[in-house]
């Protein structure tokens, strides 16, 4: 007999761990993402239609949905288990209505796929989510466009190819903003005193601990130059050191809650040093199911893009009565710890921790790759943690008088571990500069006298960890979002990752100075957030997508109009000669930055890499490097290639 159920996923991997679950009853197949989107080629919305939008089977998939007919023709119930977002439900919805109207459609739900999880989900269906449909539709509309707009005018002003997103470039002006920081910072000089003191009744060699210069008289000391800091430093040699006040205080330190989406990839790329996509690649297959012998194959954790830092009662239940069989009843805190959810948090949703705390991560090494391991290791630390008692420091504060100046020191001693004993996701936590027992005036040795000299600092680039996390702190994107927005910017060649951090390109600039110029709304912070804001409230069924969509559409409309206008493609002449014509060579822009034309194309073709200045360390060569770009990322060629083959990642320093 054949099976009378059809179940429709995502992913192969996913489709190959819930047939597993379900047993011989049920069929189940891949869609491979969305089969039906809005057209490709145009823009696919019917704006005096009230944003109606256009549908259609996209090309690529029309075999898959040919198979899902075929499959669905003897199925008495068909299932939609794609996963539990917008994304998902549009995948399902859209499913439903274009291919199988006639029959009877059900979502199901899980945060992981284990098969308790999976055989409920299945025992209880539900509808489908039309305020959850309408949103993404919302989000789809207005990134389509925001697309198809302001493209065709990058290729008109800038280069052919080119193309712009809603959310990515509000995320490419926070990194050029802080470009433009860093090149505008001037560094100051500041100098700063510290004392190495000792106690006076000490053995050789005993520890000592340092003290900072803090007071002279009752001004604060501030230091600017190296003339200033010698001259102080010898008026407080030959000074006594008494201590004039001792404060012993003991501070908390709390867990972490577990990880969302946005949480983990900072972590991630913190600790392991994953960039955002890899993180949510490697998180996917956790989630999807992993063979890990007998039970193969299963999910490892719960669903990976969520806000929710919730954890089921079940779950709670299961990690406190690990923590007490592992560490003792002083590491479980009298009530489970819980955590302030974020505005518009779904919590429905979980946050992110292992399906089983009683898969411990060394259980599975032997079933997981190096960077799995890895990961589900760091999620399973930081869930257990999150259920633990705090930690417990032992706080010395010192205050030393030397005549006149004030030094002050403070010393921190981990008085109970907590959670740390499982997770430790702050430096500072070691223990650091240990003071003795010390009492009130008494006197110190003066071991050495260190001034040191010392520059402010930039504000530093953004990493993946740090940008994800000024876009989650401003409202930009969700967390299916962030790592998209991130590979985007790179693929469009408009921003660089060098040693972990972003550099803009010349391209990505003249991109964002364009769009800031004429499309203020597009490229602002708190207009976006708040874009975002309403169509979280298009899914709370609070607000309707056309009023979202209206408020957008007819000021980027006037901006588009004006901007098509008025904006002229700018022409860069140079000294430079074409070697073929003699015409003068122009500086143009391509998708991989700007190049020398000549300036009577098309009828002359010839062009020209523009060049760094730095010669060729190849001896006898005589070329000079020029920036390329190849799939791993950008690197300095020879302008002589192929004839010198000559590379480096970095640029080296001109011997002229």
């Amino acid at each position: 007999m054949k099976d009378k159920n059809l179940v429709i996923v995502e992913s192969p991997t996913k489709a190959k761990t819930l047939a597993k679950i379900l047993g011989e009853n049920f069929t189940v197949i891949p869609s491979m993402g969305h089969l039906i989107d809005l057209p490709a080629k145009e823009l696919g919305v019917d704006i005096e239609k009230n944003f109606e939008p256009h549908y259609v089977i996209m090309p690529q998939r029309k075999r898959i949905l040919a198979s899902l007919k075929k499959e669905s023709k003897e199925k008495d119930v068909i299932y939609v288990a794609t996963d539990p977002d917008r994304e998902g439900e549009a995948i399902g919805w859209h499913i439903k209505n274009r291919v199988f109207k006639e029959k009877k459609v059900l979502r199901v739900i899980f945060h992981e796929i284990t098969p308790q999880a999976v055989k409920d989900a299945f025992r209880h269906p539900r509808d489908f989510d039309l305020n959850m449909i309408e949103a993404q539709a919302g989000r789809r509309i207005l990134d389509r466009i925001v697309g198809y707009f302001l493209s065709p005018l990058l290729w008109k002003k800038i280069v052919r190819g080119l193309s712009a997103g809603r959310v990515q470039s509000v995320a490419l002006r926070l990194i050029i903003e802080r470009e433009k920081q860093i090149n505008d910072f001037i560094p100051q000089e500041y100098w700063e005193i510290e004392a190495e003191l000792g106690k006076s009744d000490a053995a050789k060699g005993a520890a000592t601990f340092t003290a900072k210069l803090e007071r002279a008289g009752e001004k604060k000391v501030e230091i600017k130059n190296k003339e200033e800091a010698e001259t102080l430093a010898g008026d407080i040699k030959g000074k006594e050191f008494i201590v004039s006040q001792v404060r012993q205080t003991q501070k908390k330190r709390y867990a972490a809650a577990p990880f969302i989406t946005s949480t983990l990839q900072q972590e991630s790329f913190n600790k392991l040093h994953f960039n955002a996509t890899k993180t949510m690649i490697i998180a996917q297959q956790l989630y999807e199911g992993i063979d890990i012998g007998e039970e193969s194959p299963v999910g490892l954790i719960t669903y990976m893009r969520t806000d929710s830092t919730h954890v089921a009662p079940e779950a709670l239940d299961e990690v406190r009565k690990a923590i007490v069989h592992s560490f003792g009843t002083q590491y479980l805190p009298d009530t489970p710890n819980t955590f302030k959810a974020k505005k518009h948090a779904q919590e429905a949703h979980e946050a992110i921790r292992p399906t089983l705390i009683s898969r411990p991560p060394e259980s599975l090494k032997t079933f997981l790759s190096h960077e799995q391991y890895r990961l589900y290791e760091l999620i399973y630390h930081r869930f257990l943690a999150s259920q633990m008692t705090p930690a417990v420091f032992s706080i010395t504060s010192v205050t030393i008088e030397a005549g006149q100046y004030t030094f002050v020191a403070s010393g921190s001693v981990v008085f109970f571990d907590g959670f740390l004993v499982m997770y430790n996701n702050n430096d500072d936590d070691k223990e650091k500069n240990v003071i003795p027992a010390l009492q009130e005036k008494e006197s110190l040795d003066l071991q050495e006298l260190k001034p040191s000299q010392h520059f402010t600092k930039s504000p530093p680039r953004f990493s993946d960890s740090s940008l994800v996390k000024i876009l989650e702190e401003e409202g930009i994107g969700r967390p299916s979002t962030y790592a998209p927005i991130i590979s985007t910017l790179l693929l469009r060649n408009y921003v660089r990752r060098e040693k972990g951090y972003f550099y803009p390109t010349e391209l990505g600039g003249k991109v964002c100075e364009l769009l800031v110029a004429h499309f203020p709304g597009v490229m602002d912070v708190k207009f976006t957030a708040a874009m975002e804001e309403e169509l979280d409230e298009v899914e709370e069924g609070k607000i309707d997508k056309s009023k979202v969509l209206h408020d957008f559409y007819h000021p980027f409309k006037a901006n588009l109009d004006f901007a098509s206008t008025h904006i002229k493609k700018e022409v860069v002449k140079t000294e430079e000669v074409c070697q073929l014509c003699g015409r003068p060579m122009v500086i143009k822009w391509g998708r991989k930055g700007k190049f020398l034309s000549c300036s009577g194309y098309p009828e002359c073709k010839y062009s020209k890499s523009i060049t760094s200045g730095v010669k060729c360390p190849e001896p006898d060569c005589g070329g000079e490097l020029i920036q390329r770009r190849s799939k791993r990322g950008f690197f300095y060629g020879c302008s002589n290639f192929p004839k010198c083959k000559f590379t480096s990642k970095t640029l080296p320093e001109s011997k002229s």
